[in-house]
């Protein structure tokens, strides 16, 4: 049975949850490296007979102090509390970034939030951890507050994949470079993307080739261009196999970025619906064509390749 998580919007949270293990970070994407804190993170439940909490931020601080960064998620908050639930996660403490709270010193979120009103018992964090107002705090800060606001810092080791730190910032780079097969590795999982179907052009339909159009919200944007894909409707059981065209649309001249998926042995309305995006490989870049005639043959070449992935 699947544990069902608690969503707190701010810091005063039950009584049960309290005297918890913390965890700590905007944990975007939920990969790997995450996985490794959140399996440490068990064993320390299980032994000390303890819940999980989460404390993460909504927007992600970079996104707050940099308002020019749009395009940024791996995963959307829905995505967050799925993957939570499935490491054991008891409660997650969704704060939202704003100016009043960015200005909270190091020591006050310390002693006033992690101390007086989490009662934090086993604080989780990885060695670059930075808090606080202009990120002053550190693992040190923390470490010396440990036995005047009674709790244990927990740093597991980070996970190295060839020599390299996995995070989100990685992931987020070979996303935009087009090494979908490497992110997928370092999320332990195939990279996805959740929305919403609306209406578009209609292009596709009129040369023969339908498409569901996702707008792709603050996702991250991987390289533009063809994809082999698998979704379901509705977070429903049913897989459909599909291709999707990630970009721009350069042959119709369009300059908003929009996921374009084409279910394969679909028939039906699904608009307002929402899809699941699994990106299972990465086909060849986004191309202008010279005309409907051209795009049309690249689409069957590029659907031989799609269906020939398992």
């Amino acid at each position: 049975m699947v544990n069902k998580i608690k969503i707190y919007k701010d810091f005063k949270i039950d009584k049960s949850h309290k005297n918890s293990i913390i965890l700590i970070g905007n944990f975007d994407g939920l990969h790997s490296g995450h996985q490794k804190l959140f399996k440490e993170a068990q064993k320390y439940k299980k032994k000390f007979k303890v819940k999980i909490g989460v404390v993460t931020f909504d927007p992600i601080p970079k996104m707050f102090f940099n308002n020019k960064i749009t395009n940024y998620r791996i995963s959307n908050f829905d995505q967050k509390v799925d993957y939570l639930n499935k490491f054991e996660v008891d409660f997650l403490i969704n704060k939202n970034f704003n100016l009043q709270f960015s200005k909270i010193t190091s020591h006050r979120f310390i002693i006033e939030i992690l101390s007086k009103k989490l009662k934090a018992k086993y604080i989780f964090v990885s060695n670059n951890f930075r808090f606080g107002y202009k990120r002053e705090g550190n693992v040190k800060l923390l470490e010396y507050y440990q036995s005047v606001c009674n709790y244990k810092l927990i740093k597991p080791k980070p996970l190295k994949k060839n020599n390299k730190i996995v995070s989100s910032t990685f992931i987020r780079k070979l996303l935009e470079k087009g090494y979908l097969d490497k992110a997928n590795k370092l999320l332990a999982r195939k990279w996805t993307i959740e929305g919403k179907v609306a209406r578009g052009r209609m292009m596709g339909k009129k040369i023969g080739f339908p498409t569901c159009n996702i707008d792709i919200g603050n996702y991250i944007i991987s390289k533009p261009g063809v994809y082999a894909v698998k979704a379901t409707i509705n977070k429903t059981k049913k897989i459909y196999r599909g291709i999707a065209n990630l970009g721009f649309r350069p042959t119709f001249n369009q300059k908003k970025i929009l996921l374009e998926v084409n279910l394969f042995n679909f028939s039906g309305n699904i608009y307002n619906k929402k899809l699941s995006v699994e990106f299972l490989k990465f086909i060849r870049e986004e191309k202008k064509f010279k005309g409907m005639d051209e795009l049309k043959n690249q689409i069957k070449k590029d659907l031989l390749k799609v269906k020939r992935i398992k």
